[in-house]
């Protein structure tokens, strides 16, 4: 029987159907990620004065590859048995399954990419990717909740979710407003940081750090009271008490701690191209302002 204060939740994921094809929250949530990283990234270039083509950039160079490497993560880290005797099968993501640690292994591919094509400092693009990256990965957990799945285990908490479609009859712990709830206490510490501290000029390389440490963190912590997502992690935490989402965790968190302290004694960064641009435009001579000949005063 299911308690008075549980949150029964039977939430169709498919947000509408067009000509027979279900659209559902998780990617419309997932587009809008996307979508905020083109306007964060605009929002960046006017304030430091760049070009906009650097938003274009970023998008092919970054986004398409964090998509890649999400995919190819879940395929490779969570089911590789699955896919790798059937690779073709990787391409059908409507079946599911995108992997955080593989985005993120996508990211720096496409942050180095994007740097070489634009000879841009590398943490130039990779500071200010982890903003919209914290709050889209809010949205994506918020999609999970939606699809009614990786959530946690019993709770006896008043905001239990029964997961009703996934067979579910006792409150479970929603860990999907879990994780968002952190990713968004970390894009407002990321945004204080850019707007109010200077941080992705005087410290490069301190932002990107401090996302990684907030993002990994939290995942590593509410893995404890997760589901598995796949069979062979119940293995796992027998023999190392760890899954294989704290197990990739690791070496993201070590990495992001080592960047803060690097990142807080690095000299600020400097854009040669940029800069040289502006100095360009400075020099140009200015018209001067040609007074208006003066009406005669008539006798």
């Amino acid at each position: 029987m299911t308690p008075l204060s549980a949150i029964v939740w039977n939430v169709d994921p498919t947000f509408f159907s067009l000509f027979g094809l279900e659209i559902r929250y998780y990617g419309v949530l997932w587009a809008v990620a996307f979508l905020l990283g083109i306007y964060y990234f605009t929002k960046f270039c006017k304030h430091e004065q760049l070009p906009d083509r650097l938003v274009d950039s970023m998008f092919w160079c970054a986004t398409i590859l964090a998509i890649v490497g999400a995919r190819l993560g879940h395929c490779l880290f969570y089911e590789p048995e699955v896919y790798l005797a059937d690779p073709l099968r990787m391409l059908n993501i409507r079946e599911g399954g995108m992997a955080s640690h593989g985005a993120a292994i996508g990211f720096l591919l496409g942050l180095t990419i994007f740097a070489i094509a634009n000879k841009m400092p590398f943490w130039w693009g990779a500071d200010r990717i982890m903003i919209p990256v914290a709050i889209g990965g809010a949205g994506v957990r918020i999609g999970n909740l939606m699809n009614s799945e990786i959530y946690g285990g019993p709770t006896d908490l008043p905001w239990g979710f029964v997961f009703q479609r996934a067979g579910e009859t006792q409150p479970m712990h929603p860990t999907q407003i879990y994780e968002a709830l952190c990713y968004i206490i970390v894009f407002l510490i990321l945004l204080w940081l850019y707007f109010k501290r200077d941080a992705g000029r005087k410290h490069p390389g301190l932002m990107f750090g401090v996302g990684l440490i907030g993002i990994f963190v939290a995942r590593f912590i509410i893995e404890y009271i997760k589901n598995d997502q796949v069979g062979f992690e119940e293995g796992m935490r027998s023999a190392i008490g760890m899954n294989m989402g704290q197990l990739l965790s690791i070496p993201f968190v070590v990495i992001g701690i080592v960047l803060v302290i690097v990142g807080l004694h690095n000299k600020p960064q400097h854009i040669a191209w940029a800069e040289a641009e502006k100095a360009a435009a400075n020099a140009k001579p200015k018209a001067k302002k040609v007074a208006p000949p003066k009406a005669k005063n008539s006798k």
